[in-house]
């Protein structure tokens, strides 16, 4: 009873307290300073001397707001946009049309493209077009989606939450004093972020951008780009403006950076094994396992099937004629190849994907595996009891499993699905169905461009050591720490690429920035926020950006070739 007297006690005196008087009103509350230091312990420094006072604005307001532009990283990271299952896309889709609208672009839509090429139905693709009224346009590529978290057990911090940690809890190089974990964070949400915040910053420094710009923003990149494709193929006339693309992209942390934009091809498939179209084990559904001393196994079979694919290496395909075709790399991209062999840590590099190490131990042969290599990769496989550490006894009726196969120039897909079905066919696997998921075939680029010397540039005043391209074949990205990369360059390269059924844009495409990051597909996905020795943290990643648009936009304008 005294107790419930004084808690009535404690609830009625505010109340009589303020009859006689008004009560103080109480101080607002503010978030928390991040504390962000721009420079954190970066012992590289940008050549001021040779950067112009349009772009020294656009660094101090960097400076100034780099807490607000980390934050804004984090808000992103926390909306989820797995392109596989669906979740958060639409939500996604309205988030960066938002982005756009806060720049100021004058033309800002959400494209609903419907069923794709290969049957499925594709995200959204977010469009913008901001008119600065300057003589280049630039267009810029991104991508929204992201992978799903298959490891929640293991990240050091919810995948969805954009936690800050330093880089010793990130299990990374502890020089890194602050670095943000979440999905999406290297890929590619932090490099994009990195340079939208690189864009408001020119237009809150100096008014205005010293170049057009045309945004688009796919939500399937994890799924072939297959919405992209279908947006690009029927609205070409959104994107003829553009003189030129300008990618994202990110610094090495383990050899010098490089140029991105020629791209390897990508398809993939599904195989299935069932008792119905085996005539062998369950054909209706599963049964119990208990049956599994009488009756055939679809899946053992499936694994017999698998085990014929590959040689017992685990790395070289068994498919007969499988590389035939494969454009053979030139002197020069060999010499060059060996020259950066000998600036390479495979150590580093194994380590910032977190593998034990590479197929080789040669530096040289590492990245001519990732730069001219092909690859059958076993993906995933379902079906039966599924419930890791359960019990239940299960006899399939039918197994699938998920292959990404990486081909080169002048590799193609529709060659390759006819050698997979014929090696099936040879070895008793007739039965075997062989699904085309999606496809992004392979391309080159021209180097020798304005965009391209754009980032040369910036690198050249960053202090960021940088490798030539190897060829214009080279499908070599920024971060060659992940190896190769894959991404819809084909729609719009001005060199090679291999669908015949599709006439590029045409455009010089160049990618490169300072900024650093890693583990992408993987748990405790990072980007770095504030660097350490010779990597830059976002700030200066952010300047990257600034430094790519003004050296740019200072070169004369050309014009545009016939397609």
């Amino acid at each position: 009873m005294q107790r419930l007297l004084l808690a009535l006690a404690l609830l009625t005196a505010p109340l009589f307290l303020t009859s006689c008087k008004s009560a103080p009103k109480a101080p607002a509350v503010t978030a928390p300073k991040l504390g962000i230091r721009p420079y954190g312990d970066e012992t590289v420094k940008i050549d001021l001397s040779k950067v112009g006072p349009d772009e020294k604005k656009a660094f101090d307001y960097i400076d100034q707001h780099i807490d607000e532009h980390v934050e804004n990283l984090q808000h992103w990271i926390q909306q989820p946009s797995i392109s596989n299952s669906g979740e958060g896309i639409p939500e996604s889709a309205e988030m960066v049309k938002g982005f756009f609208d806060k720049l100021g672009c004058q033309e800002t839509r959400v494209y609903d493209v419907g069923i794709s090429k290969w049957g499925l139905m594709s995200n959204p693709v977010v469009y913008a077009h901001c008119d600065e009224g300057a003589p280049k346009t630039l267009l810029i590529y991104w991508m929204y989606d992201t992978m799903p978290v298959t490891q929640p057990n293991i990240w050091v911090a919810p995948a969805f939450e954009g936690r800050l940690v330093d880089g010793k809890t990130a299990g990374i190089d502890p020089a890194f004093k602050k670095v943000l974990i979440g999905r999406g964070a290297v890929n590619s949400k932090g490099p994009e972020m990195t340079e939208l915040n690189a864009l408001m910053a020119i237009k809150a420094a100096n008014g205005k951008l010293p170049v057009n710009l045309i945004f688009v923003a796919e939500g399937d990149e994890e799924r072939m780009s297959m919405g992209l494709n279908k947006f690009v193929t029927t609205h070409p006339e959104l994107l003829k403006k553009a003189d030129a693309l300008l990618m994202f992209g990110g610094q090495n942390g383990a050899r010098p950076a490089s140029i991105m934009g020629a791209s390897e091809g990508l398809m993939y498939i599904e195989l299935t094994t069932s008792g119905e179209a085996w005539g062998r084990g369950p054909t209706v559904s599963d049964i119990h396992g208990i049956f599994k001393r009488s009756v055939d196994s679809p899946a053992w079979r499936h694994i017999k099937m698998l085990s014929s694919l590959i040689g017992d290496d685990g790395n070289t395909p068994a498919i007969k004629g499988f590389n035939e075709n494969q454009q053979p790399i030139s002197p020069d991209a060999e010499a060059r190849l060996r020259e950066a062999a000998k600036k390479t840590d495979l150590k580093k590099m194994a380590d910032v994907i977190g593998v034990a190490r590479f197929i080789s131990d040669d530096p040289y042969t590492v990245l001519k595996m990732s730069s001219f290599g092909t690859a059958f990769n076993f993906d995933g496989i379902w079906g039966g009891n599924m419930y890791a550490g359960g019990s239940g006894a299960i006899l399939p009726n039918k197994i699938v499993s998920k292959h990404s196969i990486r081909y080169v120039p002048n590799m193609s897909s529709a060659d390759l699905l006819k050698k997979i079905r014929a090696h099936l066919d040879s070895h008793g696997y007739k039965d075997v169905q062989v699904k085309l998921i999606g496809d992004q075939p392979w391309s080159t680029m021209d180097f020798d461009t304005d965009v391209a010397h754009s980032v040369e540039a910036m690198f050249d005043k960053f202090s960021i050591p940088w490798n030539p391209p190897l060829s214009k074949t080279n499908t070599m990205a920024a971060d060659d720490t992940q190896g190769g990369g894959a991404w819809p360059g084909y729609l719009f390269t001005n060199g090679k690429q291999g669908d015949p059924g599709t006439t590029p844009l045409g455009l010089e495409i160049a990618g490169g920035s300072a900024g650093y990051g890693g583990r992408a597909h993987a748990a405790n996905e990072y980007w770095v926020i504030e660097g350490a020795g010779k990597v830059y943290g976002m700030a200066g990643a952010e300047k990257s950006i600034v430094d790519e648009l003004y050296n740019y936009a200072a070169m004369p304008a050309k014009p545009k070739p016939a397609p």
